[in-house]
């Protein structure tokens, strides 16, 4: 038998950043070393969102879900002795793209390098920030514009760099079906690549280099068939969408590209060791299949549901990567699925229902004035509301979750404070120290200057591109960037999809809401009030808002009256609100490890107003060490991942408000 030659395997990235520049230039130099091909880097949620790290909304952010990068002095010590120009770096960053890329820039001329040769991607899709991940900033007609000019800029200067990912990843995570998946994310693409067409930058004999550089990045769920089809289905509408709307002739200019993260949010808390097995049969749905097979694949590690990885985690996730595309034979063979009639059948119901979505977006206005209407926004809070019912009910079955839940002690999480990794809480401090040093010693007129022109090129007409590029070379902060476009564009706050998602679990006599829904109307007569209300609070700058809406939705159909303003809230507004809405109970959301500075903040502020009898919720990746310092401080309860059902909380909730309300509990089961 004649040996076949192998194909090059994908793109192997593990998604990393935490602290400082510092500290993740030497967790990157370590991966790369461990044989790792390519850097992913994570940014802090103040980065992301156009904040430096002595902003009000950065306290207790910064360092924590990524690094954080304010000015190109970070950006040189990120990437310190790794070579650019050799590298091929993705960085998940949306808003605030632009500036990253002018740092990237910059930094890699400094070390020598050719523009020209850099290789990387920039996330840059704000289209799911304003549906699913919440770190938006600007409103979407100047964030499109954006956009649209950084990938003019880079199809003429950066051509080997994919100036946007167009993201379905973070969609179902947010609750989307597969044909939500492609629909929406297909949509987002259409927006993108007609408004750079519209902006006449690019000359139409050089659209197929635009097309060509559009590069998608994708979720892998656990549901391996449906998953491997969504792939196929993605690279076939794809092809129509570019060759029958833009006239692209060229087969590898129509090529789907696309890269991997597997599920992170289906990792689960309770039996965290089941994790593993669910990454690797996620990583197979976008391997397996030659003809559908990711550029680039990164995995989560087994303990995210629980906290940041630690280095050790991070590598065999990375292992798990090597082993496929080494040890096994995958890579010597043509596509395995050719030919099946299961897949084909599948993939062909894909492709019928995401177009028929496809054209009912584009008759609204397109992506853009679908999610201005709130039309997208409502759809997936509703969808992802039918699917935790079924979560809870059974009938979409969870190892360790909601069947086989007895287990044996597990070694791996014996200590669970040394089973994660944490972030010194000193660390803020030193870097916002650090910011203030950089400021002082920057030349600070050229700094002002820069920052004019660019405020000049977004109220005109011009790219905005070689304006930022000039204020990362003149020492101009993240947040200065940001303040100076949102003097000109204002911000955006995006509908929360929650008042119009309708009723997702049944309330029939007999099932555990109805019970729930007896308890709150017993509790609202009891404290002689029509509804008890609810305030449900997103503080600081986490925008992971799924759990949050769910919430908010379940309580309203239990009869609570919610208070949910969306996202990126102070302690302060969300006391005030408290206060002014009058409600009987506040729960917070948090997702990015800010909880242990910013939940004490509330509560100290309500009792400073007055209010210390309003029990306090908190919600999120805690930590069991957290959770006990939490109720330590005063919080009434705090629920992770495990508590997967949704009603049994509100019954918490509403236990809670009785119990600070000094009301004898009741005998109603939920």
């Amino acid at each position: 038998m004649t040996e076949r030659q192998k194909d090059r395997p994908w793109l192997m990235r593990t998604y990393a950043g935490h602290s400082t520049a510092e500290a993740s230039n030497e967790l990157y130099r370590r991966n790369l070393a461990k044989g790792q091909t390519g850097l992913s880097v994570a940014f802090d949620l103040p980065t992301q969102t156009g904040y430096d790290p002595d902003h009000v909304l950065a306290r207790g952010e910064v360092g924590r879900v990524g690094v954080p990068v304010s000015h190109l002095g970070d950006m040189r010590r990120l990437f310190q002795d790794i070579p650019l120009d050799q590298m091929n770096t993705s960085m998940t960053i949306n808003a605030t793209a632009m500036w990253l890329l002018a740092l990237y820039q910059v930094v890699a001329e400094e070390q020598g390098a050719d523009p020209g040769k850099l290789q990387g991607t920039t996330q840059n899709d704000i289209v799911k920030e304003y549906l699913s991940r919440g770190t938006h900033v600007f409103p979407p007609g100047p964030s499109l514009r954006l956009t649209t000019d950084m990938i003019t800029y880079t199809v003429n200067r950066i051509p080997k760099w994919n100036p946007i990912n167009i993201c379905s990843y973070h969609l179902q995570e947010a609750g989307a079906t597969p044909v939500q998946e492609i629909a929406y994310a297909m949509s987002t693409a259409i927006a993108v690549l007609d408004a750079v067409r519209d902006s006449g930058q690019v000359p139409e004999e050089r659209f197929g280099d635009v097309v060509a550089r559009i590069s998608f990045f994708v979720n892998a769920g656990v549901r391996f068939i449906e998953e491997m089809c969504k792939m196929r289905a993605f690279g076939r509408i794809w092809d129509q969408v570019t060759r029958e709307r833009y006239g692209i002739e060229n087969p590898k200019q129509r090529r789907f590209r696309y890269g991997v993260q597997v599920n992170s949010l289906g990792l689960t808390e309770a039996q965290p060791e089941n994790n593993v097995q669910r990454i690797v049969l996620e990583m197979l749905a976008v391997t397996l299949s030659k003809d559908a097979r990711a550029r680039a694949v990164q995995l989560p590690a087994w303990n995210e549901a629980l906290g940041l990885p630690r280095p050790w985690d991070q590598q065999w996730s990375l292992r798990i990567q090597q082993v496929l595309a080494h040890e096994s034979d995958l890579l010597e063979y043509e596509d395995i699925f050719a030919g099946s009639h299961v897949v084909e059948a599948k993939v062909d119901d894909l492709v019928t229902e995401s177009l028929a979505e496809i054209d009912r977006i584009q008759q609204m206005g397109g992506a853009m004035a679908a999610v201005e209407s709130g039309y997208l926004k409502s759809e997936l809070v509703s969808s992802h509301a039918v699917r935790r019912a079924r979560i809870e009910g059974g009938e979409e079955k969870i190892v360790g979750v909601n069947i086989y839940e007895t287990t044996e002690p597990n070694p791996l999480t014996a200590d669970l404070d040394t089973a994660i990794m944490t972030v010194d809480p000193e660390n803020e401090a030193r870097v916002v120290a650090a910011l203030h040093e950089w400021r002082d010693n920057r030349d600070e007129s050229r700094a002002t200057e820069s920052l004019t022109a660019l405020k000049k090129a977004a109220a005109g007409t011009e790219n905005m591109m070689e304006a930022t590029v000039e204020c990362a070379r003149a020492g101009v902060t993240t947040g200065e960037w940001a303040w100076a476009l949102r003097d000109v564009f204002g911000e955006f706050r995006a509908p929360t999809g929650v008042s119009s998602a309708p009723v997702a679990v049944a309330a029939e006599a007999g099932t555990p809401l109805a019970a729930v829904r007896e308890k709150v109307a017993r509790t609202a007569g009891d404290l002689g009030v029509g509804r008890l209300r609810l305030l449900v609070g997103k503080p600081g700058l986490d925008g992971h808002s799924n759990g949050a809406e769910q919430i908010a939705v379940r309580a309203r159909d239990a009869g609570f009256e919610v208070v949910y303003q969306g996202i990126r809230l102070t302690p302060e507004q969300i006391t005030d609100a408290a206060l002014a809405e009058d409600v009987h109970c506040v729960g917070l959301s948090i997702l990015s490890g800010s909880h242990a500075e910013l939940v004490p903040d509330v509560l100290h502020r309500l009792r400073d107003a007055g209010a210390p009898d309003i029990p306090v919720i908190a919600g999120g990746i805690i930590p069991q060490a957290d959770a006990r310092a939490l109720i330590e401080a005063g919080v009434a309860a705090v629920f992770t991942p495990k508590d997967f059902g949704i009603t049994e909380i509100i019954g918490r909730i509403v236990d809670e408000i009785r119990k600070a309300n000094k009301l004898d509990p009741l005998e109603v089961p939920a």
